[in-house]
């Protein structure tokens, strides 16, 4: 139990967000804005880590997983092309 909510509290930061999904930083933003042909708005919402401005963000690792598997269950529905 205590591993399982180490595990859905953890906070990756942005870069660390660009390695796990293999996006760039302008990809995994265009998820976020209806205007852009990658807008996805399933994709997890990054939270505010501080105050001010121009606040630091991060995502929580669980939220990513869920939104990768969810995007595999998809995949796997489809088939092969």
């Amino acid at each position: 139990m205590a591993q399982q909510l180490k595990t859905a509290l953890t906070i990756l930061r942005r870069r660390q967000v660009e390695t796990k999904l293999s996006l760039s930083r302008t990809a995994i933003y265009d998820r976020f804005n209806p205007k852009s042909p990658s807008y996805d708005p399933t994709f997890p919402k990054p939270i505010e880590l501080g105050t001010g401005k121009n606040p630091p963000v991060g995502w929580i690792e669980a939220d990513l997983d869920a939104w990768i598997m969810s995007k595999a269950v998809i995949a796997a529905d489809k088939g092969p092309k």
